[in-house]
Parts: C-alpha cells; sequence; structure tokens
C-alpha cells in the first residue's frame, strides 16, 4: 500500500506523515517513509537528532552515488551521457535511516529538475528509486512529498493507492486542498482522505468542509495539540507525544480508515 501525503505548505504534512508512520509501524506492519521535500525534516520528525539528520544527504543531491549509478558526475556539463535507468534496489537497505526495526527512512529529496532545467545524474536516480519503490512490494509506503501541486506533474501520482490531503481548518487552505484532491482524483488515486490539521473548534472545521466538500470525501480533524509543539522545541520526534494525546487518537483514527480502505480492496 502506497500513501501520498500532500498539502500546501505548513499545514502540517510532516508532523502528520511522521504520525502515521509510527502508528502503522506500532500495528505490525513494515513501513517505509520517504522525504521527497526539496527542504526534507522527516527525519527529525521520525525521531532522528538534529545532529544525525544534518548528516543525511538526500539521494537527488548525493554526487558520488549518482556518479556510480548512473556513470557520471552532476555538473559534468550538457551533452554528458548517463543511465536514466540505474541499478537502485538496494538503496532502502544501503541508505534507509532505521527508526525501528519496521520502519525505515530514506530522504530521497525533491526530484525536480535542477541545473536549469536539465535532467542531471542525481535527479535522475533520485526519479529511479522512487518510481521502483512504488512499482514493489511493500507492507506500506507513506511519501511526505513537496508542498502544493509539483508531486502531480512528475507522472508518479497515479502510482499510489492513497492520498491524504493535509489542509488547516480555514477556507483558503480548504479551497487549495480541493483542488489538490480533484488533481488527485484525475490520476486514478482511488482513495482520497482529507485531514484538517490543528483544529481547536470541530463544528467551525466541520462547517467549512460542508461548505467546500462534499460528503464523498471523507475527512479526518485532527486536534491543534500543544504535545506537537513540546516535543518539537526538545528536539524529538512524535514518538514522544503520549498516546493518549488527542492528536495522537485522531491520526490512529485516520490510520483506521486507510486501513480499512486496504481491507476492502482486498476483498474486491
Amino acid at each position: 500500500m502506497k500513501v501520498l501525503i500532500a498539502g500546501k505548505g505548513g499545514v502540517g504534512k510532516t508532523t502528520i506523515s511522521a504520525l502515521l508512520s509510527h502508528i502503522l509501524a506500532e500495528k505490525g506492519y513494515n513501513v517505509l517513509a520517504l522525504d521527497t521535500d526539496s527542504i526534507p525534516n522527516l527525519a527529525q520528525s521520525l525521531g532522528v537528532s538534529y545532529e544525525e539528520a544534518l548528516k543525511i544527504v538526500p539521494l537527488s543531491r548525493n554526487e558520488e552515488l549518482a556518479e556510480e549509478r548512473t556513470g557520471a558526475r552532476p555538473g559534468e556539463g550538457w551533452g554528458v551521457l548517463f543511465s536514466l535507468t540505474p541499478k537502485v534496489d538496494d538503496l532502502a537497505e544501503r541508505y534507509g535511516v532505521s527508526i525501528k526495526p519496521n520502519l525505515k527512512l530514506v530522504v530521497v529529496g525533491s526530484i525536480e529538475q535542477s541545473k536549469e532545467g536539465c535532467l542531471c545524474p542525481s535527479i535522475a536516480l533520485a526519479r529511479a528509486f522512487l518510481m521502483h519503490v512504488l512499482l514493489s512490494e511493500k507492507d506500506v509506503v507513506v511519501v511526505d512529498s513537496e508542498a502544493g501541486a509539483e508531486v502531480f506533474g512528475r507522472g508518479l501520482a497515479e502510482k499510489f493507492d492513497a492520498m491524504v490531503c493535509v489542509s488547516e481548518p480555514t477556507l483558503k487552505s480548504m479551497m487549495i486542498a480541493r483542488k489538490l484532491i480533484k488533481m488527485g482524483m484525475e490520476l486514478n488515486i482511488s482513495n482520497v482522505f482529507l485531514a484538517i490539521n490543528k483544529v481547536r473548534d470541530t463544528l467551525s472545521a466541520s462547517q467549512l468542509y460542508a461548505k467546500v466538500f462534499s460528503d464523498s470525501i471523507p475527512y479526518t480533524p485532527i486536534s491543534f495539540d500543544e504535545n506537537v509543539v513540546l516535543v518539537e522545541n526538545r528536539g524529538e520526534g512524535v514518538d514522544a507525544i503520549p498516546k493518549s494525546s488527542e492528536v495522537y487518537k485522531d491520526v490512529e483514527s485516520l490510520a483506521r480508515k486507510i486501513l480499512n480502505m486496504k481491507k476492502r480492496s482486498k476483498v474486491r
């Protein structure tokens, strides 16, 4: 099962990606979390220390690895020939960060074209790895995506079984989420969920939802919780958030909805 976490910047995609990854792992699934943001910080949210997170080189910026696998070093200039189908099936094992026995993180980084528009070897490597993961058999893959609509233009969104679009409880944020959800559905992502994050007033959030969305888009309110701020300020991961907290229980509810979707698809 491949789950895409999408949404505009600042809505809390990374926090929800990390919590969802931990919760699914605690339920016994083997989880691979992928950070595809241009400014990756999923490692810290998962519980990697700030110092260790700084040492992680995203696949899309790993020039030595790109040269090893594609035959060319990024920045060598125009006209350089390199492989667009490099060996990538060992990268999760070789470069993955083990968070717990059944939860691993790979920092992919942005796979947008760089170097003034050229498809450089490191970007080609990162794209090949991401495509390999999305097409291979894994228990659960959770992808913390780039903010906005960029992911829908990469030819990757249709590889996902489900999309969780994260929104804040404001009209503007929900309107943006509606556009992203429409784009995902147009790419045949059959299971779409809305997570309304940082909710202080459930009634107000539900009224905004009813104003912007039809009932066909299931939504989960995720409570604003000071525990999130506290653990982030202490440099801890979301696994330090008490399981009795509102935000944990809300994301666990979201996880159950996603898993129920997986069970229904098996029945079919």
